[in-house]
This record gives C-alpha cells, structure tokens and sequence, in this order.
C-alpha cells in the first residue's frame, strides 16, 4: 500500500490539472471505492468547478475545487489510493476502462485526470462548503510537523506498554502515513527490535524512536514524493528498503543475514544482529 511519500507523489500526478475547470464528470456509482460516499454528490457539483490546489496528509489527498454555483461554493474531493489506486492525466477524448471509476474531463485542457483502482480497496470521499470536512481535520498531525513531539510519543508508547512495536507504529492515530516499509526503515534504523513491547523501552530508546521517525518521513518525502519521475523512485541502497524482501538479503550496515516473520499481523524484516530482542 502507497505510504506517506508515495502518496505524496501521486498526488502531483494531478498537478496538470491545477487551473482548469472540470466540464464532464464520469464514474461508476457502484463501484466499491465509494462506499462511504454518495457518488450523485459528485456528479451534480463536480461539472464546471475549477480545479485550485491540492495537498496529501498521512495516506490520505485533498483537491480542493471551486464550484460553478453563485456562491463560488468550496468542493473538498479526497482521495485514499488504497492497495492498487492511481491517479493519471490522459488525453482528451478517451474511453473510460472497468478500472476507471472517477473521470473529471478537462477539455478546454485536452485532457482528463483519473482515478483507477482495479481492486478497489482505495477510497472517494468528497464534501460541500466552506468548512473542511472532519475526514480531512480529523487526521493526526504529520510527523514531520512541531506538533509531533517526543512527549507525545512517549505518552503514545506507554498507553500501549504490551504491544509490539511494529504494530504501534503502524497505527494512524499518531504515526500517519508510516506503513509497512516505512515501519521497518524507522526501527531498523533505531537499532530496536519490532517485536520489543512499547513499555520496555528506555527514555534514550524513545528518543532515539521520534528522531528516526522525523528523519526518515522527511528524506522519503525528499527522494520519493518530490520526484520529478514518471515512476516513484526506490529510496538508495544504504536504506534497509532494498534489501527487506530479498531472499538471503543482508542487512546494509551489518553485512549480516536479515530476517522476516509476521509482527503485529503484517510481515516484518529486520537485522538480527543489529536489532536484538533482550
């Protein structure tokens, strides 16, 4: 599943688009991705809105849109890629595929941004007003803002004293945007060991915790969601990244086996000579 930088990427993926106004809307009402979302919504405020700017938070994006209605009434469309979302700008004019489940055509652009997801696992949610929604609020600070503090992680952790670590990390509620590999990348990195109880950590391992988190977030936004590329790029090879789901993959400061089970129900890499369970 797309992490905070993927997401990011994709995100600018749309960029094209910032400007123009939408003149047709094109979905499939049915479609899985709008479960929580009534898709007439779309259709009836979408066409002739104005595209004005975008953002992503945790795994989540937001496009905000300008409505053609005489109080220029603000739209909140977002967007969670799930497992297989994409988001694509494509040339005017083209047929929709089985995978395509939102259209929003652009022609005085030549073009039409669109979201596909053959899975559909991924998410539509879409509000109307000048008040942002409370899917968009509701999500937790970016842990690459001030408002993720040591203090806060620490009260995190010792709420949860018997839990792994792995599986803390990967709960959205303070560490939005971390996923699988980001998780794996955070400990490795902090030397601690994903199965290690929350409780168990000393206050140097807490800090040592947060600043690993903070840094991570931040050079994965740097090199994977502000590529310039047409495909996300893979963080370097000195990056535990690389080598997590090689068979035989050696741990890159180490140069010692790595290993791989299942650690707060989702599958876990990490270097046993470096990340020692006591």
């Amino acid at each position: 599943m797309p992490e905070l930088a993927e997401v990011e990427y994709v995100r600018r993926r749309w960029n094209p688009g910032l400007g123009h106004p939408v003149a047709t809307v094109r979905l499939h009402p049915r479609a899985g991705v709008f479960k929580t979302t009534d898709p007439a919504l779309l259709a009836k405020h979408l066409p002739g809105a104005r595209l004005d700017s975008s953002e992503a938070a945790a795994k989540q994006m937001l496009f905000r849109l300008t409505a053609a209605d005489r109080a220029r009434t603000p739209l909140w469309l977002g967007i969670h890629l799930g497992m297989t979302g994409e988001l694509t700008v494509r040339p005017a004019g083209l047929p929709d595929e089985k995978r395509d489940h939102l259209i929003l055509d652009q022609p005085a652009a030549r073009q039409s941004l669109v979201f596909s997801d053959f899975r559909m696992f991924g998410r539509i949610q879409f509000h109307a007003g000048p008040d942002a929604p409370a899917w968009w609020t509701e999500i937790a600070p970016a842990v690459t803002s001030p408002a993720f503090t040591l203090e806060a992680v620490s009260t995190f952790l010792r709420r949860r004293a018997r839990a792994p670590l792995k599986a803390v990390l990967l709960m959205q509620e303070q560490f939005p945007g971390i996923g699988n590999w980001m998780a794996d990348e955070i400990l490795w990195r902090a030397a601690l060991h994903p199965a290690r109880r929350c409780g168990d950590l000393s206050p140097v391992e807490v800090k040592k915790l947060h600043a690993e988190t903070v840094w991570v977030a931040r050079e994965a936004l740097r090199l994977i969601g502000a590529a310039d590329t047409p495909e996300w790029p893979d963080p370097p090879k000195t990056w535990l990244f690389q080598h997590r789901w090689e068979d035989g993959g050696l741990c890159p400061r180490t140069k010692q086996p790595l290993e791989r089970a299942t650690i707060g129900g989702r599958t876990t890499c990490w270097s046993p000579a470096r990340q020692k369970l006591s």
